[in-house]
């Protein structure tokens, strides 16, 4: 512990004061239990943290908002990078450099009032490094592809504790697995990231009460929607049965609420927007209707993601195509009757994201990802979930890096086999002791 020992860095054991404060993340579900936890201000603090971790012989493990917690933790050191929240952004050169702690909110500030904006997800809580290092499917992907795909560099340390900046020209290999790899080749400190001109966005949500209208038909509805919109538009369908309990606003309590969430930057006009959607509003009434044009800053309203911390367990599968009959099944068997709260979203792809780029973000053939999410353990969750995505197992190409949900620790199925096993060599080059075993998603 000494060589990691310095006036003004924060290095924590169990039982300390701030100790577990430190290792939470928004993922409540899984104990943390680190040997040590550095709270990371700088470079050079990593740098000291995988220094002493590869000395010790331990593992190492990152965390910026603990979104993408891949499940629990007993022993090694965990690296947390909230406090690198440095952001600055070259409006001449559409770029954006970043610390390892920012998060997606702080960027569109950023780069807002320059009629610019990131590739950054639906919530404004998650961190731009790991979203962006699991590929990073964005509110306008459809449009411009994944986040991944518009790195420039990124500044790493690798297991041997050597800082590095690594290009597509500097360190191809690198890079590419780096980018829809996930933490397990080092800690990214910084990133430098392209941004694109988007100032003002038709978008927001169509909302149907499920008790009104049937949701697998509205899901049908959707699916056929998506065959006939521009690739400047991306859109999600959710359907989510909220419980009958108090702290939830009360036109959302005891509902079963299906929703089409829009995002379209191609007309630049309201109206030209409310044409495209016009077909979703024959499914049914809508009890709430949010469209509307929007300036870029406001585009987190569009999904209003939540929060505050909670437990919850999910998984993912990218589709070649949506079966309606599975789907149907899918919905009924996490709609008000689970035995847990559910959230699944349909995920339109295509457009730019089936562009190829040089990076490890696999499955560009996939129309469309599913995730489905349980607000419960993992017992509970998987009793809802495994039965689910068997349905949808004729389709499913895989499953997304990002959207693992705690189901992390399981690895089959991230990568397709030619990416895992250039994966694999990337790693034997730089982490032989397989140091960031714990951030592997190959």
């Amino acid at each position: 512990m000494q060589d990691l020992k310095a006036a003004d860095r924060l290095v924590l054991v169990p039982g300390d004061p701030g100790y577990e404060e430190e290792a939470a993340g928004f993922q409540t579900g899984f104990v943390r239990r680190p040997d040590v936890v550095v709270g990371a201000a700088s470079a050079g603090d990593v740098v000291a943290a995988v220094t002493h971790a590869a000395g010790a012989g331990l593992p190492v493990e990152v965390q910026t908002t603990g979104h993408g917690v891949p499940g629990p933790c007993e022993g090694g050191v965990l690296i947390t990078t909230r406090r690198m929240d440095g952001v600055t952004v070259d409006p001449v050169a559409r770029t954006g450099r970043v610390q390892a702690g920012v998060r997606w909110g702080e960027v569109v500030a950023a780069a807002e009032p320059y009629g610019l904006a990131p590739l950054n997800g639906s919530s404004p809580g998650v961190g731009v490094v790991g979203y962006t290092l699991g590929g990073g499917l964005g509110i306008l992907a459809r449009e411009f592809g994944y986040a991944a795909d518009h790195v420039r560099a990124l500044d790493v340390v690798t297991a041997d504790g050597r800082p590095r900046r690594v290009t597509k020209e500097s360190e191809p290999e690198l890079y590419w697995a780096l980018l829809g790899g996930g933490h397990g080749l080092g800690v990214v400190t910084a990133m430098e990231i392209g941004l694109v001109p988007v100032a003002r966005l038709y978008g927001g949500s169509l909302s149907f009460d499920g008790g009104e209208v049937e949701p697998a038909a509205v899901l049908r509805a959707y699916e056929r929607w998506t065959r006939t919109v521009p690739d400047t538009l991306t859109s999600s369908f959710a359907a989510v049965a909220y419980p009958d309990v108090p702290g939830l606003p009360p036109r959302l309590r005891g509902r079963y609420v299906v929703s089409v969430r829009v995002a379209y930057t191609g007309g630049g006009d309201g109206d030209d927007g409310a044409e495209l959607v016009a077909p979703l509003r024959e499914s049914g009434p809508a009890f709430s209707d949010t469209l509307r044009e929007m300036p870029y800053g406001e585009s987190h309203t569009i999904h209003n993601d939540p929060t505050v911390p909670h437990t919850n367990y999910g998984d993912s599968a990218v589709l070649s195509e949506l079966g309606p009959e599975a789907m149907a099944r899918v919905l009924a068997r996490t709609g008000p009757d689970a035995s847990a709260m559910c959230v699944v979203q349909v995920n339109h792809l295509g457009g730019a994201l089936a562009k190829a780029a040089p990076n490890s973000v696999p499955y560009r053939e996939g129309r469309f990802l599913v995730r489905v999410v349980a607000m419960a353990e993992r017992e509970t969750a998987r009793g809802i979930l495994d039965p689910a995505f068997e349905l949808l197992s004729p389709w499913t190409l895989g499953r997304a890096v990002n959207f693992a949900f705690g189901a992390g620790d399981r690895v089959e199925g991230l990568h397709d086999a030619e990416t895992r096993k250039r994966l694999a060599v990337v790693r034997s080059e730089y982490d032989p002791a397989n140091r960031f075993r714990r951030g592997r998603r190959d």
